[in-house]
């Protein structure tokens, strides 16, 4: 029987063991590569691991200062006690004897008024009186025969001699003439007082100072013509003591009191400091105030004394009312305050010595521009952090969410 016929049996019979000879070769190689990749790195330096960066808290400590809260607002110093001086003649100003600053006593002359009452009107007034008082003599006259013929009627009648009407007629008569009497003895009285009047007047040609003081306003001049009790010729004020009047808004008036400390600086006397008590509040706004809408200022006022003469009327003030104050209290700055929980406090966090974060609830007090007093929560000395600091990595970390199944 004949065999069936393999056109290539040597050929497939060599090429098996070639393939699997180079396989193992491959494995081979790749062992040896891998070798010598890990004896090369076993022969390497391991570099360190990154250490982490500190966070570097900014902080600020918890110190000891003196506080001041005040209500602050601009006014301006004005004389306290002053007098307006005016003439009480009618005339010419024929001298002047005063300049603008200078001090005076009581009664010191000021200024001589020509008086321009004519002696003419008070002629005439003398002339009127006496013929009043030749009137009245005539009157008395007529008084005394009236009153006799009543009393000669009264006689006529109580005999029954005379008649009814010529006893009223007498009495009518009587009473008639002591009218007249008296309607003359008050013209008399009347022209008498504008006599005087007029003389007083022609005396009263020196303007005399009624109060010490110092002249602040000067109105007369040599030759002016001048009105009885019409104008103010000069003003005389005590500068030994002045009023700061100031105009306060509405939402700080109500925190204001009578008697509560108050002090102010000007201009003119860089870092002097006045201080006075306040002593009034007007309870009506100022006239350019509190109207359609417009936010109302009240007036207050407050004395200070100014024994040297340096403040002067119509300077400017910048004045400070106390409403409470606090010496060596432990404060920290004003911008870490924030609104307090219904409690009354507010949460700070606190910088441990060990750098680790604690949060305070703490109480605060008064406080300035700057600084604010702290009541209870911190020590002098401690170290608060500031809001604007991220959070360190020596902080407690948060808590790691559990696996969900």
């Amino acid at each position: 029987m004949t065999e069936p016929h393999n056109p290539l049996p040597d050929t497939f019979s060599t090429a098996a063991p070639a393939r699997k000879g180079a396989w193992w070769g491959g494995v081979a190689l790749v062992v040896v590569l891998g070798g010598g990749f890990w004896l090369y790195s076993r022969q390497q330096p391991v570099a360190p691991a990154p250490k982490p960066i500190p966070v570097k808290l900014e902080t600020v400590a918890v110190e000891r200062a003196d506080l001041e809260q005040v209500v602050n607002a601009t006014g301006n110093v004005v004389a306290q006690d002053y007098v307006d001086v005016g003439s009480k003649v009618a005339g010419q100003i024929a001298e002047v004897d005063v300049v603008i600053g200078e001090s005076v006593k009581a009664g010191r002359l000021l200024v001589t008024v020509a008086p321009a009452v004519q002696n003419s009107r008070i002629e005439n007034n003398r002339a009127t009186l006496a013929r009043l008082k030749a009137e009245l003599a005539g009157q008395n006259a007529q008084l005394d025969f009236a009153q006799l013929q009543f009393q000669r009627q009264t006689q006529l009648k109580a005999e029954n001699a005379t008649r009814e009407e010529s006893y009223e007629s007498s009495r009518m008569n009587m009473y008639a003439a002591a009218a007249r009497v008296d309607a003359t003895n008050a013209q008399i009285q009347q022209t008498e007082a504008a006599i005087r009047e007029d003389e007083a007047v022609q005396k009263q040609t020196r303007i005399e100072a009624p109060t010490s003081g110092t002249v602040v306003t000067l109105n007369a001049r040599p030759g002016q013509m001048v009105a009885a009790n019409q104008e103010a010729l000069l003003r005389i004020a005590d500068l030994s003591r002045m009023t700061v009047q100031v105009p306060v808004a509405e939402e700080d008036v109500t925190r204001l009191q009578k008697g509560m400390t108050a002090y102010f600086t000007t201009p003119g006397y860089p870092g002097k400091r006045w201080s006075g008590k306040l002593r009034q509040i007007m309870l009506l706004p100022t006239d350019d105030s509190g109207r359609q809408g417009k936010k109302a200022f009240y007036t207050v006022f407050f004395d200070v004394a100014n024994p040297s003469r340096e403040l002067m009327s119509g300077m400017s003030a910048d004045v400070y009312f106390v409403l409470a104050r606090a010496e060596h209290v432990p404060t920290i700055p004003r911008s870490l305050v924030a609104k307090p929980g219904m409690d009354g406090t507010q949460t700070l966090k606190v910088v441990l010595p060990d750098g680790t974060l604690e949060a305070r609830k703490v109480k605060i007090g008064i406080r300035d521009g700057e600084r604010a007093q702290v009541l209870a929560g911190l020590k002098e000395g401690e170290q608060v952090l500031l809001p604007a600091n991220p959070a360190p990595a020596t902080a407690t970390p948060a808590p790691t969410p559990a696996r969900q199944p």
